[in-house]
């Protein structure tokens, strides 16, 4: 009976203690960067967030694939030249006419400046379309079944945009060394690379981003899956696109990391996780576990989203997202910045 007792009482501390670690590590948010914060808008556009998630709703109601096209805008902004929202802007040639670009929905886009007009009509031009970018992005996750966090707010929009900056984000085609380099330069560790990529949970891929594992057929890749892609895609040009993730490929959940330990990954970069051995504990660990999944993507998506970003008066206040505002006296600037500044308080 003793002995009993002793294990009761032995496992109930476990418990506390795992739940109050768990907590701990929950609450915890990353360090912010100067400039912005999680109440930026609380006084001047306090229905900033409601808008956007009321409009993103409406939204996916009729298109559910806007979801991941929102989260790849966000990623493939912060990730070049940080998150200043100039992969919204128009060039030729631009930075979205790049390759690593492709296949970014003109929808999504629209929806981001969509929002826009909705927020500048309720609130005035204080909120930028990099804030927005964030904000849609951190719901296309919520609204598709994953977690719902806190964002830090007051990033500016920046004036101009990078075509060769696009050569920095991460490739589809790249083995893991090659991708933990590329997200250690912009200071992500391991576990923060197996996170993010569970971005791919959702979402559809173009031919020419997997082809080179059909031809030669990858051994690493299930057999039934490559049957699949071989009959979808004939060749690496052709316009169709595949699911990223075959279990639940609208729904952002860990099934993702299941796919993998089945070697039912479609990108090499993603397959690639399981054969590393300083990733593949990793995407077992999010496999069996989807809350620490959500804990470690939402702590590296946070910090993402505050890459290199323009607060302060730097920048500006996009009057529409795909371009830079007209220029303006200095004097008018000056003003502008000080009435934007004066209305936080």
């Amino acid at each position: 009976m003793a002995t009993s007792s002793f294990y009761s009482s032995l496992f109930i501390s476990f418990i506390l203690f795992a739940s109050s670690h768990f907590h701990a590590s929950e609450a915890a948010k990353p360090p912010l960067v100067d400039g912005l914060s999680y109440s930026f808008y609380s006084k001047t556009c306090p229905k900033l967030e409601t808008i956007v998630r009321n409009q993103l709703q409406k939204v996916f109601k009729n298109d559910n694939g806007q979801a991941p096209a929102l989260l790849r805008i966000f990623f493939h902004d912060c990730f070049v030249q940080g998150c200043d929202g100039s992969v919204l802007l128009d060039g030729r040639p631009g930075e979205r006419d790049q390759p690593a670009n492709g296949g970014i929905r003109p929808e999504a886009l629209q929806t981001i400046d969509d929002i826009r007009s909705l927020v500048h009509k309720e609130c005035g031009r204080i909120v930028s379309c990099s804030d927005i970018t964030v904000l849609a992005a951190r719901d296309a996750v919520f609204l598709s079944g994953g977690p719902d966090y806190a964002v830090p707010l007051g990033r500016r929009d920046g004036v101009t945009f990078s075509t060769a900056g696009t050569n920095n984000l991460p490739a589809p085609f790249n083995t893991t060394s090659v991708t933990l380099k590329t997200f250690a330069a912009k200071n992500f560790d391991t576990t923060d690379v197996v996170a993010l990529s569970g971005a791919h949970t959702f979402g559809r891929a173009h031919c020419g981003t997997f082809f080179n594992r059909l031809s030669p057929l990858d051994p690493n890749m299930d057999k039934t899956l490559a049957r699949k892609l071989q009959a979808t895609c004939p060749n690496a040009n052709s316009g169709n696109t595949a699911n990223l993730d075959i279990r639940t490929p609208t729904v952002f959940d860990n099934k993702y990391y299941l796919d993998l330990m089945n070697r039912q990954g479609v990108f090499t970069s993603d397959q690639d996780l399981l054969t590393d051995k300083r990733t593949r504990g990793l995407v077992n660990d999010f496999a069996l576990n989807q809350p620490l999944f959500f804990e470690k993507f939402v702590d590296a998506v946070v910090r993402l989203s505050q890459l290199d970003v323009l607060t302060g008066n730097q920048g500006e206040i996009r009057a529409k997202c795909n371009v830079v505002n007209p220029k303006k006296s200095l004097f008018t600037s000056a003003v502008e910045d000080v009435a934007q500044f004066v209305a936080q308080f």
